[in-house]
């Protein structure tokens, strides 16, 4: 596996470099991340059965499969990982195991044909909704801690929280992997709640909503996520609205920014009516601390990168574990970018697909084996950065941000 690995790296570093993707600089670095993320995912897919010529197919597919066909299959490769990390939470949990559930569940193929196999098709109708029930139901008072170790066993790590390894005075508390996990593994969930630019004006502290709060992180559609709210969890399973604010240790400092003025005549916080929308959400998810990930200290490469993930909220077996909540509830409202502005542009009122819930997952870059979470931050050049803060690829954050 480690050769078959090393050519996977080598395709990674050659297809980001390649002509064969869009020419606007923030597309093609959205593109590149794909192109990554289908190699690291499907390379994780392939498992241990895997030989050269699967390899070798998989990185021929990244050169010649269109972004829609490396977003879809990307998709597919982490919905699988997250289906299977949801099982596991089921078997420790649940008093009793569903017995359908297990009769159901296909046999794990192996090989190419499972990294790049279809997914069966849904078993709920398109467009049908699955928010939770709002009765939480009987689960195991299993304590956090004894949790996160039973999932260790399953899968082969947990996460940890404790300060960091990073030298400078604002690292603070640090993201720690126990355990080993292999290249393309899910290995957090970005926990909190969700904001489509619909609802950006709800942000607390908005328009100066990072001046605060070091726990956001934005998607390339542009949705936000507020981790703040979920802090480090807690220990039971129970109706969650996202509006409690614990007390954290950052694991940075805040980045302090300047506003614009016509962005401050334009900003007005309002306040939050979204009539106590809520989901039943498990807050022992040993899994759900991907915001305690630091920026690597310069010279040091980051072993983890963000995948965007929609998770089908037709699955509602697994919803409990996905630690999001959307700010104003599942509608999607259909919006439209003018400058650094995003307006509503009506309703989107299409009932032929699957209700998502926009979220973000780290995944491994590489093997992982006891030690500290990195992630690149891609900080805005276009604004004063904190003193911590080294560039992994000025040409990437350039690209990001542009």
């Amino acid at each position: 596996m480690a050769f078959l690995f090393r050519k996977f790296q080598e395709a990674v570093q050659t297809l980001a470099k390649s002509s064969t993707f869009a020419k606007n600089p923030r597309q093609l670095q959205y593109e590149a991340d794909v192109n990554r993320l289908f190699l690291y995912s499907s390379y994780n897919r392939l498992g241990r059965d895997a030989d050269e010529a699967d390899a070798d197919e998989i990185i021929d597919m990244a050169t010649k499969a269109s972004l829609a066909d490396q977003q879809k299959q990307v998709h597919e490769n982490i919905h699988s990982q997250v289906k299977s990390f949801c099982k596991s939470m089921d078997e420790i949990l649940l008093p009793h195991m569903s017995q359908t559930t297990e009769s159901t569940t296909s046999p794990r193929p192996s090989g190419l044909s499972f990294a790049v196999g279809r997914s069966n098709p849904p078993t709920e109708r398109p467009g049908e909704l699955s928010c939770s029930d709002t009765a939480v139901p009987e689960v195991k008072p299993v304590k956090k801690r004894d949790l996160s170790q039973q999932i260790k066993e399953l899968l082969g790590y947990t996460l940890d929280l404790k300060a960091s390894e990073i030298s400078h005075k604002d690292a603070g508390t640090g993201l720690f992997l126990d355990g080993e996990a292999q290249v393309g593994s899910v290995i957090a969930f970005y926990p909190g709640v969700v904001y489509s630019p619909a609802y950006y004006r709800y942000i607390p502290g908005y328009p100066r909503v990072d001046a605060q709060n070091p726990y956001l992180i934005t998607r390339y559609d542009g949705t936000v996520i507020n981790a703040q709210p979920w802090g480090t969890g807690g220990e039971t399973r129970e109706l969650w609205d996202g509006s409690t604010l614990p007390e954290i240790k950052g694991s940075t400092e805040a980045v302090e920014k300047g506003s614009d003025r016509v962005w401050k005549m334009l900003s007005k916080p309002l306040q939050n009516t979204r009539g106590g929308f809520a989901e039943v959400l498990e807050q022992r998810n040993p899994l759900a601390f991907g915001h305690f990930a630091n920026h690597p200290a310069k010279d040091v490469v980051p072993n983890v990168m963000i995948c965007p993930y929609d998770f089908p909220l037709n699955e509602k077996d697994m919803r409990t574990y996905v630690p999001n909540l959307p700010f104003g509830g599942v509608e999607e409202v259909q919006m439209k970018k003018f400058g650094s502005f995003w307006f509503k542009w009506g309703a989107k009122k299409d009932g032929s697909h699957v209700p998502v819930l926009k979220t973000l997952v780290l995944v491994a870059t590489r093997a992982l084996l006891n030690e500290e979470v990195l992630l690149n931050y891609r900080l805005s050049n276009a604004k004063r950065r904190p003193s911590w803060y080294t560039p992994v690829d000025e040409e990437e954050d350039k690209r990001r941000w542009s």
